[in-house]
């Protein structure tokens, strides 16, 4: 056989470039195990810099007090005074008023208040409001338990003043459209009766022709 004079120089060529794809191919597979495995410096730094956020400590919560019994009783005394009112007869409710006069203590007022919003009327009722003012006014610990009845009382007789002085003032406006309607009744009856009183009249005589005044009739 004979020798090729090139295959000795081609053949070092050759292996140094194997030798060269080989490098790159183990460059290229180390760097995407190390990618795939191993954590980036950045990432790794940012999860150890960001520390995870600490819970917030509940606050405490205070109890609620119960409510004094005290306070409790007073308040169901008097809503069983006000329906017991609210059932009583007009002399009854009349006698219960006189009886409590002029209330002194807070109880009493606050009694009365209810017994006079019962007889419905405006002055009653505004005598009802100034009694409720009182007793939010005072500072005495017997005041003090009818407080929150004592205001919505208020609220209510409020509202309800409001409807009686629009009743009463639509009332009034009634009462006197009534009475300018009979008044224009008055005047068309009294029209109608001199109509009637001019027809009735006779006709009035003839007067003579005026050629004929004077003068006789002719003798035969």
């Amino acid at each position: 056989m004979f020798s090729n004079p090139d295959f000795p120089v081609r053949q070092p060529h050759r292996l140094a470039r194997l030798g060269l794809l080989a490098s790159i191919a183990v460059a290229m597979l180390s760097a995407g195990c190390a990618g795939r495995f191993g954590p980036r410096g950045d990432d790794a730094t940012g999860a150890i810099a960001t520390p995870a956020a600490a819970p917030q400590p509940c606050l405490p919560v205070s109890p609620v007090g119960p409510v004094a019994p005290q306070a409790t009783d007073a308040v169901t005394r008097m809503l069983a005074y006000a329906d017991r009112v609210r059932r009583l007869a007009p002399a009854e409710l009349s006698q219960e008023v006189i009886r409590l006069g002029d209330a002194a203590g807070p109880t009493q007022q606050l009694q009365l208040a209810l017994a006079l919003s019962q007889l419905h009327q405006l002055s009653e009722l505004i005598r009802a409001q100034e009694l409720l003012g009182r007793v939010l006014a005072n500072a005495d610990t017997e005041a003090k338990t009818l407080h929150p009845l004592a205001g919505l009382l208020a609220s209510r007789y409020g509202e309800q003043r409001r409807l009686e002085e629009q009743l009463e003032k639509q009332t009034q406006q009634t009462r006197d459209m009534q009475r300018r309607l009979d008044q224009t009744n008055e005047r068309l009856e009294a029209l109608k009766a001199i109509e009637r009183s001019l027809t009735s009249r006779p006709p009035a005589a003839s007067a003579p022709a005026p050629g004929n005044r004077g003068t006789r009739p002719a003798t035969p």
